[in-house]
Formats: structure tokens, C-alpha cells, sequence
């Protein structure tokens, strides 16, 4: 993992994620020093990586949330070249490949719905070996301890989290960060 990227995941024990132009407005005034773009499209998104690159944040683009985009490798090629994105998440193993072989950051979103999409997990790190683990839905603390058990990637925790004590409890059973839409979480 980049140093400059695992640097900026220490220091930012909550990362803001931004569906829209307020909430973006909002994040850049924002603690955390990296941002998860899920909204945008093919004309939008340098823009939006722009704003995000010149208050001195990470800006990292959600490949399966921007409209335009396919799930091909171009479409990472399109974000390396045409934005200066810090790097990409997506659920899909090609993009994730792709964006490694371009020497960009990289998180694989996970969707933990029962005890397969767990196992899963483990098949897509020894094929993919994405630098970041982001797994949904986050409010999970023992499952967050059993997946930094058994894997030395750093794991996000995403989706529905909401409340003080449940940023803590995930911190503490071993999340690197949480991620957040919730702009009442991201002052904590």
C-alpha cells in the first residue's frame, strides 16, 4: 500500500463519503483527509476529484456508483487519466486488478450478507489483493475482529453507521476507519 495512503488512513479514523454537491461542499471543510466519492458521472467526476485534490484531501471513486462508467478496465484507465484520483473501490475484481497495474490505491468493496459472502472474501484477496477491505454493513464489531484475525489488510467499516458508540466499537474491534454519508459523524 502506498505510504502516503496508509498515512492518511491512520490520521483519518473516519473518511467522509459524499453522495451529492452539498454533502461535497460539506467535506471539504471536513477533518478527514479522505474522501469516497459515490455519485458523478463521466463529465462530473474530474471536477469533482479536483475540488476534493485542492483542499489537500484523498479523493477515491466508487467504479460501480459513477453513471457512465462500465465495468471494464477502460473505465479505470478513463479515472487514472482524465482525473487525479488517489484511487478507486468497486466490487468488482477486474477493476480492481486494473487500477493496481496502474499504481493506484485500491479498496474492494464487500457486501457481508451471510456466511458465504464471508468465505468469499478470501478468494477475492489471494486473486485480487486489493490494498483495502471495505465491508458493508458496518455496525458488525465481531466480524470486523475476525476478519483482521485472519487477514493483514486493513479493514473499513461501512454503511449504516450512525452513532458515537458504534464508530468506537468498530475502531476497537480493529477497523482501520469507517466510512460514512452521516455528516452528524464526521465532527466525532
Amino acid at each position: 500500500m502506498k505510504k502516503h495512503f496508509k498515512e492518511a488512513l491512520e490520521d483519518s479514523p473516519i473518511i467522509t463519503a459524499v453522495k451529492n454537491e452539498e454533502s461535497l461542499e460539506k467535506c471539504l471543510s471536513a477533518d478527514s483527509k479522505i474522501v469516497f466519492i459515490l455519485y458523478g458521472d463521466v463529465i462530473t467526476i474530474p471536477n469533482i476529484v479536483t475540488k476534493i485534490k485542492a483542499t489537500g484531501k484523498m479523493a477515491f471513486v466508487h467504479m460501480d456508483l459513477i453513471q457512465g462508467l462500465s465495468a471494464k478496465e477502460a473505465a479505470v484507465d478513463y479515472i487514472a487519466k482524465f482525473t487525479e484520483a488517489d484511487g478507486i473501490i468497486s466490487t468488482k475484481a477486474p477493476l480492481i486488478i486494473r487500477a493496481k497495474e496502474l499504481n493506484m490505491c485500491t479498496i474492494m468493496r464487500f457486501f457481508l450478507i451471510d456466511s458465504m459472502a464471508f468465505a468469499n472474501i478470501e478468494k477475492q484477496i489471494k486473486n485480487v489483493k486489493p490494498d483495502v477491505l471495505e465491508v458493508l454493513p458496518g455496525p458488525m464489531p465481531s466480524v470486523i475482529a475476525r476478519l483482521k484475525k485472519k487477514y493483514n489488510a486493513p479493514v473499513i467499516a461501512s454503511g449504516l453507521i450512525s452513532e458515537k458508540e458504534e464508530v468506537y466499537a468498530l475502531l476497537n474491534a480493529g477497523a482501520q476507519s469507517i466510512s460514512t454519508t452521516d455528516e452528524t459523524v464526521w465532527g466525532l
